[in-house]
């Protein structure tokens, strides 16, 4: 991929068109090749990027507009389609091309295995990061059907990589029993809620290096049906907006996020790549500072 030029396809709203003056690199993953149960989720970004079209720029959540903030789109990945080994390092290479830089970077899935080569990348640079996983599922599993790649284990890598007690997981309502288990023991277990809890956390973390990664069924179905591997008993849009801004709004240092899993062909209305576009608006107004 080329950084000395405006990407030539279609491109998040306000996107700038020179990336040595960006603050934050827009990037897709068009990756579904280990899902469990509905492919779909390698067409997530070119779509958030298309119907971003319809979001205003201001935010009145946070009174700011995207002019405030430089961000590049630099356009997708170009993947091998069937290579998840592959993909994973073309990925973590791109990243750490961003953070080399000095840029945010803010990944759009595909499947949530791409969550996990960016994590690697950012823990090279931050030491001490922390990783906010909002999600329906635990994501903690070894291997699923003797795969160790796949969108079932990017977080159980993430704890081998980091350690105990730096994964704080919100919202997660799907898992093994033994997923659960090991949740409770080694990271910071928060089910089926995202915004109270969070709440709670966020002045103990003042200061700390934090990566976010946020899997859109998160969300209840009724919200974002558009989705591989759809849970019910989600939280709602109103909710997981409202979290975003509380992280922006406290002294925690976002340091990269990604918004995955965003499966357009389930979602005839639309309303799954909408939601996101519109957490990517409040991501890059709220986060990058």
């Amino acid at each position: 991929m080329r950084f000395d030029e405006a990407y030539s396809g279609n491109v998040f709203i306000a996107s700038h068109p020179v990336y040595r003056e960006a603050k934050a690199v827009i990037f897709g993953m068009p990756m579904d090749f280990t899902v469990s149960f509905r492919p779909g989720a390698r067409f997530g970004p070119a779509r958030i990027r298309e119907v971003s079209i319809g979001l205003e720029e201001y935010s009145p959540y946070l009174d700011r507009e995207l002019s405030e903030v430089k961000y590049y789109d630099a356009g997708d990945i170009p993947l091998p389609f069937g290579n998840a080994a592959r993909s994973v390092e073309m990925i973590g290479e791109f990243v750490a091309k961003l953070l080399a830089d000095g840029k945010f970077p803010l990944g759009l899935g595909g499947e949530h295995l791409v969550s996990w080569p960016i994590i690697r990348e950012m823990a090279k640079v931050y030491p001490d990061l922390l990783v906010f996983h909002i999600d329906a599922h635990a994501d903690l599993r070894s291997e699923y059907e003797g795969e160790e790649f796949s969108h079932a284990t990017p977080i159980r890598k993430a704890l081998e990589l980091l350690g105990e007690g730096r994964i704080y997981q919100f919202g997660i309502r799907s898992g093994t029993r033994e997923e659960f288990q090991l949740a409770r023991e080694k990271l910071h277990l928060f089910p089926y809620e995202v915004l109270g809890p969070l709440e709670q956390v966020l002045p103990e973390l003042a200061g700390r290096p934090v990566y976010v990664t946020i899997d859109i069924d998160v969300l209840d179905p009724a919200f974002a049906p558009g989705t591989g591997t759809a849970e019910s008993g989600g939280i709602t849009s109103n909710e997981l907006l409202a979290a975003i801004h509380a992280i922006a709004r406290s002294d925690v240092r976002v340091v990269g996020a990604d918004v995955v899993e965003v499966a357009p062909v389930y979602d005839p209305t639309e309303q799954t790549p909408i939601v996101a576009a519109k957490l990517v608006r409040e991501i890059l107004l709220g986060w990058v500072k």
